[in-house]
């Protein structure tokens, strides 16, 4: 059975189940590096818009050489865009965010938006050019070294809200959000529609999946009332999924949010969205079993192990037993991919992560 296929069944596209639970894993820089150089394999890194997609969208030879089922691709910078670090090293992204490198992540640190009021304010905008030169570069390339034998994720993550609060800021923008404040339509219209040009951009090239990416969650909770998700954002990633559906009615709609947002979960499968990722582990509502009994008829689930404790810390005595726990629960009768709930960082000693990857082989086959 080639990935393709194993994906493909995993999510339901194809009858009968798949030989095993599929794998994906991202990994950091520092681990790129790493495998890249163990491994004698060039690694190429995509640079998108947002600076953490990176690691989402880059080194997929390396990834896929250690055993990930999928490839994952999206848009590029600009070839007119080149990073400009200050005095302090911070930096303008292609969106105008202010930025420095935190301890794990890139932070924000001035927003462009930060003083919006009206709808002439986001009219004033000028996102970047979905279809400035070089932005599908590197996934087209991809699209057509392994279309055949992978299943390919068109990755446009920090789509609607996410967007927004980079561009606004997030305190700003949830009091915004409360108060009904001129801009907040048309903010997320924009940032809907420019996302939406991306998607279709990477439909046109091949992929398989749209792979959305917004955080509605915290550890314990949401970030907002349920009815302010319905009645302000949840049209807007609606007529998302059925845009691209209308040109490509197969291509198979991914959301990926973090935190404890079962809550939630019945108006993301009536926004179209099939796959769940990445079904954050250790907060309320996501245990296996409840995400499985609540939701497994609604949605294949891609995630669910712990990459902030579990991966760095764990024994590997423990990550077994989570791991078997995982694909036992989640991949009953299929639809279930294996990976960590978000990029594997450098706090995960490489031989931990081929740990990772060997257990999650031996198990697989677990029903």
């Amino acid at each position: 059975m080639t990935p393709r296929e194993r994906v493909l069944k995993t999510f339901k596209r194809m009858p009968g189940l798949p030989d095993r639970v599929p794998l994906q894993f991202d990994l950091c820089r520092q681990l790129a590096d790493h495998f890249g150089e163990e491994l004698g394999i060039p690694i190429r890194y995509t640079d998108n818009l947002y600076e953490d997609v990176t690691y989402r969208i880059s080194a997929n030879e390396v990834r896929l050489a250690m055993g990930s089922d999928v490839v994952i691709t999206g848009a590029s910078v600009s070839d007119n865009y080149q990073i400009a670090k200050d005095e302090n090293a911070c930096w303008l992204n292609e969106y105008g965010m202010k930025m420095r490198q935190g301890d794990i992540y890139v932070e924000v640190i001035d927003y462009p938006l930060a003083h919006a009021q009206t709808k002439a304010d986001i009219d004033a905008y000028q996102f970047p050019d979905p279809l400035a030169p070089g932005r599908y570069r590197d996934a087209k390339t991809l699209i057509e070294k392994y279309h055949n034998d992978y299943l390919i994720f068109g990755d446009i993550e920090v789509t609607v809200f996410s967007l927004a609060h980079q561009l606004v800021g997030m305190e700003k923008l949830l009091i915004d959000m409360m108060m009904e404040a001129e801009y907040i339509v048309p903010l997320f219209e924009a940032c809907a529609e420019f996302q939406t040009q991306i998607g279709l951009q990477l439909i046109e090239q091949g992929v398989d999946a749209i792979w959305f990416g917004d955080d509605f969650g915290t550890q314990t909770s949401l970030i907002l009332p349920p009815d302010t998700f319905r009645e302000q954002l949840k049209p807007h990633y609606k007529r998302m999924v059925d845009r691209f559906k209308t040109v490509k009615p197969d291509i198979i709609p991914i959301l990926h949010c973090d935190g404890a947002v079962a809550e939630l979960l019945d108006d993301i499968r009536d926004i179209g969205f099939e796959v769940f990722n990445p079904v954050q582990p250790g907060v309320p509502g996501h245990s296996p079993e409840e995400m499985k009994t609540n939701f497994g008829q609604k949605f294949c689930f891609w995630g669910a192990i712990d990459q902030q404790d579990l991966l760095p810390n764990g024994s590997d005595e423990a990550l077994e037993r989570d791991i078997i726990e995982k694909i036992t629960v989640l991949g009953k009768d299929g639809g279930y991919m294996i990976a960590p709930a978000h990029i594997i960082q450098n706090d995960v000693a490489p031989e931990r992560v081929k740990k990772f990857i060997e257990l999650c082989m031996k198990h697989g086959t677990i029903k």
